[in-house]
């Protein structure tokens, strides 16, 4: 008798699968700026390539999502993926082929996320859901990085085609997760002026407005973050290599997933404003890594950013779907999230970029992450409270 995995799990795997390579990726790519003599500041500029093609597309793929069966766009998007790291083989410039694959992961995203509320009823099946989902992705995160790291350091084109495989396995393990039955009726025509009614509706709405602004400051920080450690840990601990520099990295992700698994126990979708002092917790930990010198503090401390990140952000996804779903539609509520999540990251990881061009110290840039992460879940305490007041 043939086993096949429920549609949750399906969705789990192939969503394990393409995490894992897109997170792979960008180890590849600064294996390929060392190889071939680009600029430092290139790495956060690939980033950046990759966050800009989220905010472009934004205002088409979450109708597209939303239209279609979400079980093929997770296919198209893995295809596209797959094209990028073509061009990568093909020695097109990291950039270019990084955006290229950030094309993809913008079609995929909204179609990760605007499937659960057909697949998980009600909203604690919900919150489990999206838990599981950010467990798997962030494990994926942990070890595609790690991966990553490992076979580019082996060999860049062996790392490159381990890459198109996985994304053609994943493709056929979306084949398992059921079609939902779509919208035909939706449209492209006035997408932008659509887009942006539909976000003044989430902005209205208390509940996602809250969603909104936390996910948002956390992924900037996190993004900032991530491109600080990969020139901190050098300078700092004198560490260069690329294995070495991943494994360090993806502590945050062992963080983040035991975030994510115990959030269920801590915050519920009707008290979510509670995570606003875990991203107070972020915040602070990510000051105090100022005075940090030595391996096994960073690490307690990668873990403790993790962690609070991981309770911080999983209520709220949970919350914003709830709304969308029930308002403007799961696709086009993911890729509002998705347009301001990756503005929030472009900006970062732009100021963090003209900031390491200019020579500005690293840890004056971390310092500058904690303090706008800290004054992002100040609005969300006053956003909190106004809501007590008022009630």
């Amino acid at each position: 008798m043939r086993l096949k995995p429920s549609p949750l799990n399906a969705l789990f795997l192939a969503q394990f699968i393409s995490a894992f390579v897109d997170n792979m990726i960008l180890f590849i790519a600064l294996g390929i700026i060392h190889r071939d003599g680009y600029p430092g500041y290139y790495l956060p500029l690939v980033q950046s390539t990759f966050l800009l093609s989220f905010i472009v597309l934004s205002p088409w793929v979450g109708r597209f999502a939303d239209k279609k069966a979400k079980s093929q766009v997770l296919m198209a998007g893995n295809v596209i993926k797959t094209l990028g790291i073509l061009l990568l083989l093909a020695k097109c410039d990291p950039a270019l082929s990084y955006g290229v694959v950030g094309i993809g992961a913008v079609i995929y995203s909204p179609a990760k996320y605007g499937i659960l509320p057909f697949l998980a009823r009600g909203e604690d099946a919900l919150l489990r859901a999206n838990s599981s989902l950010e467990s798997y992705t962030i494990v994926a995160i942990l070890t595609g990085s790690v991966a990553g790291g490992y076979l580019s350091d082996i060999s860049i084109v062996l790392s490159l085609i381990a890459c198109i495989v996985l994304y053609v396995i994943s493709i056929g393990v979306n084949t398992l997760i059921p079609k939902d039955p779509g919208n035909r009726g939706i449209q492209y025509r006035n997408a932008i002026t659509e887009f942006a009614g539909d976000a003044a509706t989430l902005f209205h709405n208390k509940q996602s407005h809250f969603s909104l602004i936390g996910t948002g400051s956390f992924w900037m920080a996190s993004a900032v973050l991530r491109m600080i450690i990969f020139a901190w840990v050098p300078l700092t601990l004198g560490i260069r290599s690329g294995i070495d520099i991943s494994m360090i990295i993806a502590v945050t992700g062992i963080g983040i997933a035991i975030g994510a698994v115990i959030t269920p126990y801590l915050i519920t979708v009707r008290d979510y404003q509670r995570t606003a002092w875990y991203g107070l917790g972020m915040g602070i930990c990510i000051l105090a890594f100022l005075w940090v010198t030595t391996l096994p503090i960073a690490i307690i401390f990668l873990l403790l950013i993790g962690c609070m990140g991981g309770i911080f952000i999983v209520p709220m996804n949970a919350c914003l779907q709830h709304v969308g779903h029930q308002t403007i539609g799961a696709g086009k509520t993911i890729a509002i999230q998705n347009f301001v999540e990756n503005s929030f990251m472009f900006l970062g990881v732009g100021a963090y970029t003209l900031a390491f061009k200019l020579g500005i110290s690293i840890y004056t840039s971390l310092a500058a992450a904690g303090i706008v992460l800290l004054a992002f879940v100040a609005y969300l305490l006053v956003l909190t409270y106004k809501k007590a007041d008022d009630n």
